[in-house]
């Protein structure tokens, strides 16, 4: 195994495969460097000394400054170097890409859920929305009601646990309790057995509808009308106080506008002008039951796999996700794309630095403008409140090497492969180009992910280098390690292990092969990911401007 990396040949700086310590002589290009210090496994250290403001490249692209001597074969840290990123401009060349061997891969087929739109999705669920926060109570309600009575309920392992523990107490047996020690058990997903074709109900609890502005009212309405259009979900019952910003109407605009022959059942309580609360979640209830009944008539059948969307994500990132799981699902969305598919990559913090290659990479001059267009203003309006792109590495990022935006940016641009950029969209604009599309939306993963859902995204492979479960409610999310400690240690999270690309045991491409035959099971519905067995349904609509 190599204990270091140059990842580009424009690099001034070699990244650690596993921990060096101080004194060991590296061995790069006919030159020896010296470690001067201990350098952690993911930390970078430069080829020959640099100066104050002198240039760290890595990834073929700058990523920082120099603010005080730093030695080759020092660590750079957030002590030594600072971000910098260049600037970008209108689009200034043609881009050619050379695409993968997917002959193999032709005649190839998923088992999806066809709707009448033309979308196929890779499950089948009924949404239950509240259209404001007043609702989340009586939406919990139904909730309660639903999963226990059709058995979609998450496996009540720690409720007996704490059955045994008031067990022991009553028998006054207090040492009992302090070497309690419960056995080990395996979550396994849950199959209803009264709607066989049904995967679940889902509940998209959330804090918003009113009280904050009209447009953040109208950008949940426009995402919650991206996941009802979502060709992974049947049909939604909707719960609506009456009197909220958050009106049925914003939402049944904001669907047809989607889809002006949009006709998937719609069923709408308001609770102010109901008889009583009690008989409308009861007509609720009975009618959402009438719909599964419908829903459950659908079946999957074949699907080419240009119908497969994919979302790329990364949350809880390390110094290995640009090297290893980053780039595999890169070449994975290359392979869907020259199938005619459609890949979906957000986090546009997480884009600073590298956004000159992105707009060459965009087939239309337009397409190119709209990108610079909504960057320049999301830095603005950050930069507005006190904060910047700058900001957005966290200390856990910073720990395990990732110690500036840029050098995290650059890293986590490799989800979006090398394939031409077909259409940039705005937050909550839906998918309607295949290709690969660019999202706007925050580095925060779990709004990232709800938004790459919510634009159409029926899987996602979400990379994660320190470990993290989000999930999402109706698309089934693939957990990515980029090391295999993570993967061992975190099995119950981990789906797909990359480490064997940092160990040198296997190739990018042929990991990215790997995970594409994965995502063909889930896709299926032969396998469930991580997230779903553990019930991760994590949703969370952004309110512009206020994160990262």
């Amino acid at each position: 195994m190599n204990t270091y990396l140059q990842i580009h040949p424009k690099d001034n700086v070699l990244v650690a495969l596993q921990d060096l310590p101080a004194g060991q002589q590296i061995q790069f290009n006919g030159s020896t460097v010296q470690l001067k210090q201990n350098v952690p496994a993911k930390h970078k250290f430069p080829l020959k000394s640099l100066q104050p403001g002198d240039s760290v490249v890595m990834y073929g692209v700058l990523v920082g400054k120099a603010v005080s001597p730093i030695q080759e074969g020092e660590p750079i840290t957030v002590n030594n170097v600072h971000h910098d990123a260049n600037a970008f401009h209108e689009k200034d060349g043609n881009y050619q890409w050379h695409q993968p061997d997917v002959s193999h891969w032709k005649n190839r087929t998923f088992n999806g859920f066809h709707r009448k739109d033309g979308q196929v999705g890779t499950r089948n669920y009924w949404l239950v929305i509240p259209m404001v926060f007043c609702e989340n109570r009586n939406v919990g309600v139904i909730k309660t009601a639903f999963e226990k009575g059709l058995g979609f309920a998450p496996t009540e392992v720690y409720n007996e646990q704490v059955n045994d523990l008031v067990r022991l107490y009553k028998s006054g047996d207090l040492d009992a309790i302090k070497n309690y020690a419960p056995e080990t058990i395996t979550h396994s997903s849950n199959r209803n057995p009264v709607f066989q074709n049904i995967d679940g109900i889902k509940f998209l609890i959330h804090e918003g509808g009113c009280g904050g502005t009209r447009q953040d009212s109208d950008a949940l309405c426009a995402l919650l009308a991206g996941y009802i259009h979502h060709p992974n979900v049947a049909g939604a019952t909707i719960l609506s106080l009456g009197c909220q910003h958050a009106q049925v109407s914003i939402l049944q605009a904001a669907l047809k506008k989607l889809d002006p022959e949009f006709d998937k059942p719609l069923l709408v309580y308001e609770q102010q002008t109901s008889d009583s609360e009690f008989r409308m979640l009861s007509n609720a209830i009975k009618d959402t039951f009438l719909a599964l009944v419908e829903a459950n008539k659908i079946e999957r059948k074949p699907a080419p796999l240009s119908k497969v969307v994919i979302g790329l994500e990364c949350g809880g990132s390390d110094g290995f996700s640009g090297i290893s799981a980053n780039p595999a699902i890169g070449h994975t969305s290359d392979m869907l794309i020259a199938l005619g598919g459609t890949s979906i990559l957000s986090e546009f913090p997480e884009l600073c630095g590298v956004e000159q290659e992105l707009i060459n990479r965009c087939e239309k001059e337009e397409t190119a403008d709209k990108f610079i267009s909504i960057m320049r203003a999301y830095a603005n309006s950050a930069e507005a409140v006190g904060s910047g792109f700058d900001m957005n590495p966290s200390p856990g990022n910073i720990k395990d090497g990732l110690i500036t935006d840029a050098i995290k940016s650059a890293g986590a641009a490799k989800k979006g492969g090398n394939s031409p950029v077909t259409d940039v969209l705005d937050y909550t604009e839906y998918v309607k180009r295949p290709g690969l599309n660019l999202l706007c939306t925050p580095g925060n993963d779990v709004e990232s992910t709800s938004a790459e859902v919510g634009s159409g995204a029926s899987v996602v492979l979400f990379t994660t280098g320190l470990g993290t479960p989000t999930g999402n409610p109706i698309a089934p999310v693939v957990k990515l390690a980029t090391n295999s400690r993570l993967a061992k240690r975190m099995p119950d999270i981990i789906d797909i292990d990359t480490g064997s690309i940092i160990s040198g045991a296997k190739s990018i491409e042929a990991m990215g092969e790997d995970i594409l035959e994965y995502v063909v099971k889930v896709a299926s519905g032969e396998i469930f990911t991580k997230a779903e067995i553990l019930h991760q349904d994590d949703f969370i609509p952004w309110k512009r401007g206020v994160s990262l």
